[in-house]
């Protein structure tokens, strides 16, 4: 199939659905300016002062890191708190809101990015589903208790150069031990998923109230395929949208090879076009 015969496609499919569920990974915030941490020298360039550790993403993202080094770990986690509340969502995400507004059951979101980047551009937060947590939310690091609270108030100080948090370590106010972001991490037999829970329950029964769902699927590895995976579940007509793997069987839906805000308004602009 050719592009001009998978845009009409992908536009008859827009067209025909009573509801949007967006599915989407790291590379729905590249076009954002944040990093995906794909390979350790992709992670390096973000962190060189970990490369002279030669520490990973999966070495950092790893609650054994907390204990050993816990202003390390607060530095690597403070940074991207602070870069996530700085960064402005593209307008991609605009492009989705105005889809659904076109639909009978509006749309839902489920991803595995832990950034709020859906929230800051204007989803509602009872819409969303966040499969690895949220670096917004914190818990105690001891799970003394099942409870999880807001980040806000913790404002980190990072030293960049050697990604070490100087001010107070943020601290469970039920114990006072150290506090951890309310996210899945590798390994991670502590983390506590009770939001997430909910979550996804809310979107189990949004899926259930719709009839003809599409489902577009942005910048979703294979590496852990989790958000892959409910794309295809969900249903048979699913735009996938990534530089790298867009493949997609036919029957399951329809690949474009590219970013996530390029093929989106490819799409928009084929959307009010044809």
């Amino acid at each position: 199939m050719d592009e001009v015969e998978k845009l009409k496609r992908a536009v008859s499919w827009l067209r025909e659905a009573d509801s949007l569920l967006i599915t989407a990974g790291a590379g729905m915030g590249v076009d954002s300016g944040l990093p995906d941490f794909r390979g350790a020298e992709g992670f390096w360039r973000s962190y060189p002062a970990l490369r002279k550790h030669q520490l990973t993403f999966q070495d950092m993202a790893n609650p054994r890191t907390l204990v050993k080094s816990p202003t390390l770990s607060w530095g690597f986690y403070g940074h991207r708190l602070q870069l996530y509340r700085r960064t402005i969502p593209h307008s991609g995400f605009q492009v989705l809101l105005r889809w659904a507004e076109n639909m009978s059951h509006r749309a839902a979101v489920f991803t595995s990015n832990v950034d709020g980047q859906f929230q800051k551009a204007g989803f509602r937060d009872d819409v969303i589903a966040e499969c690895h947590g949220s670096i917004h939310m914190m818990q105690c690091s001891e799970v003394c208790t099942d409870a999880i609270w807001s980040a806000a108030a913790f404002e980190p100080i990072v030293d960049e150069a050697e990604c070490r948090l100087l001010n107070e370590l943020p601290t469970c106010p039920h114990c006072g031990a150290v506090a951890r972001p309310n996210i899945l991490m590798f390994g991670d037999y502590d983390w506590i998923e009770l939001r997430t829970e909910a979550q996804e329950s809310r979107l189990n029964a949004w899926l259930a109230s719709v009839k003809r769902p599409i489902v577009v699927e942005i910048g979703a590895g294979k590496t852990i395929p989790t958000v892959r995976n409910l794309s295809e579940r969900v249903g048979a007509r699913v735009i996938r949208i990534n530089p790298k793997d867009s493949g997609i069987a036919q029957h399951r839906g329809i690949g474009f090879a590219g970013g996530a805000l390029q093929t989106l308004s490819l799409l928009n602009e084929a959307l009010t076009g044809f």
